[in-house]
């Protein structure tokens, strides 16, 4: 069968499915192995490794449009780089490469707040062994482990600052993306509609008012994430140790 072509009654997807389950307990695995050595891999010289996982991402999706071309299914309607994930993907190749401390802060609250969503809920119709199966969870799933990893391992933390600049970062992008949405019928970050498949859009009330909810909701899960994963005081430290 063609893994590389488009036709999903050979490699079908079903959401909570058993391939779909095996992947988040990889995710889950991966994350909680992050955790669990988050203090000895600082003892290693892990440039090789970052820049060998940046080439891959940029690899993959290279190869994720030349499967779109190969199958005359690119258009700027659907395949320009504008959804969230996407534009999360851009960053950390960029993260991995210069270990910026502003990318890092626009990536941590793109990863933990989109990617995960979209590994949980995925928009996809292609199954294990496809490739955009694989392409979809690779992409996904390394950007939260890039994330924490950054965290956890090189002690990067988001401040106050950091929700802001999120806030201002994402809210810049949408009239570029509602422009872009208009100019080619595209449906980018789902400004224009929700998903036809299960996700927390449904839960945020109808067109164009969710897009509303997702302000408020931007606001309120990043300031937990910043408080998740802040800098600890340092009298928290110093009664810990």
């Amino acid at each position: 069968m063609d893994w590389f072509g488009v036709n999903t009654l050979n490699y079908p997807f079903t959401i909570f499915s058993a391939q779909h389950m095996i992947t988040l307990f990889v995710f889950f695995c991966g994350c909680c192995i992050l955790y669990l050595l988050r203090n000895k891999l600082p003892t290693r010289n892990m440039r090789t490794v970052e820049l060998a996982v940046a080439v891959s991402l940029f690899l993959f999706e290279i190869l994720f449009h030349l499967w779109q071309i190969k199958n005359d299914i690119w258009f700027t309607y659907q395949s320009l780089p504008l959804d969230l994930c996407s534009i999360g993907l851009i960053l950390c190749v960029l993260l991995l490469f210069s270990g910026n401390k502003w990318i890092y802060e626009l990536l941590l609250f793109i990863a933990l707040l989109g990617a995960t969503q979209a590994i949980l809920t995925p928009v996809l119709d292609f199954g294990f062994p496809h490739f955009r199966f694989l392409h979809f969870f690779y992409t996904h799933i390394v950007m939260v482990w890039t994330v924490l990893y950054f965290t956890w391992s090189k002690h990067y933390r988001p401040t106050l600052r950091s929700v802001v600049k999120i806030i201002i970062f994402l809210n810049l992008l949408f009239p570029i993306i509602l422009f872009t949405n208009h100019l080619t019928g595209g449906n980018y970050m789902f400004l224009r509609q929700k998903p036809e498949s299960a996700s927390l859009l449904d839960y945020l009330g109808p067109h164009p008012w969710y897009i509303l909810s997702l302000e408020v909701l931007l606001v309120g899960l990043s300031l937990l994430v910043w408080f998740i994963f802040k800098e600890k005081s340092k009298r928290h430290i110093h009664q810990k140790t």
